[in-house]
């Protein structure tokens, strides 16, 4: 009888498959419901995407809609679907005391985006020890604001809202469907939001290396230093746009302390954050296509975030340059790159573009939505953003199940995607003749 062996890609798919349909036949029961009459499986299977792939984007309102017991099911897939759920397999192995073996320690490499496979058990109690300890740091303070206008119920939104700002989720039980719309010029919300936000985007790998080597930058690796790097350029340049483009419209009326913040957050929340300040259908097409711009990039590898990624990204412009200066040699940080790592970069970006572009066609086949919106929506799904025009509560079947395949794809990862879906095959025996096209 033949043996089926499936690669260390493929069961993490898998898990993440299994996952979702868990927690999409825990919604589907009448409990999960305010109404007690139950949802129809597709809405409940496309929160459980939503929540596992931490992506954020609703077709109900999670506060009025989902009961109690719908909401902690929400949050623990949103806990799980951000820490990974080999992390989590991890912690109670770690707990009872079980010595993880080596094919084990394969898949929490894997799972945790570890470059190595030495000291990935050590990594792994950093995620959970670091995780915890920023969420309940995250929870006290935004218990401050959130006790102040929902009393004792302020301490579990609190909760919940940093969990879901950690894991860059973007889910919210403020009932009033309408994210952080109130709050923008709320620093006590606020800032806690971003300061969550950006640590769980930066990856559990970049931790280490803060740990360890505290201020001495020159320590860092070379993968710590590239995000870092990348992600204050980014941060940084987003606020600078912002405030030029939404000086005489969102930001209008506003302090100037209060516009900082405003503009900093909404280059915050487009790196996979899916918290909204602002009606993301009224800002102005400038802000529009620097979200879009923004929320491609994403976050960091091996972390809550999604994206092509900031490595990713930097990958491509450092060797933009090297086309441009005739050299062979792409260098970051004055560090040579492997070849390799051009190529993925490429496989990445091709499946994402493929991604949104399919995405993009079938949703306005489906049903006549405006070309802007839908854009928005689908590439907010395939970087696991959130963010919306508000389109998500009117999608027809056809359109929410593509959806749920985007926000899938996207917290997968476009590398992973091709290695599930390229077939092995043997190399040629000898190499094939090589010839020229004309390029660019």
């Amino acid at each position: 009888m033949k043996r089926f062996h499936l690669s260390y890609v493929q069961l993490i798919v898998l898990g993440f498959l299994a996952l979702i349909l868990i927690g999409a036949l825990l919604l589907c029961l009448p409990a999960a419901t305010r109404s007690g009459e139950g949802v129809a499986f597709i809405d409940a299977l496309f929160t459980a995407t939503s929540a596992t792939c931490v992506t954020g984007l609703v077709v109900a309102d999670t506060f009025t809609f989902w009961s109690t017991f719908g909401q902690v099911v929400i949050l623990l897939l949103i806990q799980i679907g951000g820490l990974g759920f080999m992390t989590v397999f991890a912690l109670f192995a770690l707990i009872s005391g079980k010595r993880i073996g080596l094919q084990n320690r394969m898949f929490l490499m894997q799972a945790a985006g570890s470059i190595e496979l030495a000291g990935v058990v050590r990594l792994i109690r950093i995620i959970l020890l670091g995780t915890l300890s920023i969420e309940s740091c995250g929870a006290l303070l935004l218990m401050i604001p959130f006790i102040r206008d929902f009393g004792a119920a302020g301490i579990y939104k609190a909760v919940f809202t940093s969990v879901s700002a950690f894991c860059n989720a973007g889910f919210d039980i403020f009932g009033t469907n309408m994210s952080l719309i109130g709050y923008e010029r709320d620093p006590l919300v606020m800032i806690p939001i971003m300061l969550l936000v950006i640590l769980g985007g930066i990856g559990f790998l970049v931790w280490t290396d803060i740990l360890h080597n505290g201020f001495h930058l020159r320590r860092y690796s070379l993968h710590a230093k590239t995000v870092l790097f990348m992600t204050g350029i980014l941060l940084a340049g987003g606020t600078v746009l912002f405030l030029l483009f939404e000086r005489d419209g969102m930001l209008r009326g506003m302090s100037p302390g209060e516009a900082v913040m405003q503009a900093f957050f909404l280059s915050v929340t487009p790196r996979t954050a899916g918290f909204a300040s602002v009606q993301y259908g009224e800002i102005s097409e400038a802000s529009w296509l620097l979200t879009l711009f923004l929320m491609i990039i994403g976050g960091a590898p091996g972390s809550t975030a999604g994206g092509i990624k900031v490595t990713t990204f930097a990958v491509f412009v450092q060797d933009a340059i090297a086309s441009a200066r005739k050299s062979n040699q792409i260098t970051i940080f004055k560090r040579r790159l492997d070849e390799k790592l051009v190529k993925q970069a490429v496989a990445v970006c091709v499946v994402y573009a493929a991604l949104v572009m399919t995405g993009s066609l079938v949703l306005c086949a489906a049903q006549p939505l405006a070309a802007r919106d839908v854009l928005l929506e689908v590439i907010s799904a395939a970087s696991t953003v959130g963010l919306s025009t508000g389109i998500t509560s009117s999608l027809v079947p056809l359109s929410k199940c593509m959806v749920i395949l985007l926000m899938f794809g996207g917290r997968v990862g476009g590398t992973t995607l091709a290695l599930l879906l390229t077939a092995k095959k043997a190399p040629p025996p000898t190499d094939r003749p090589a010839e020229k096209i004309l390029v660019g």
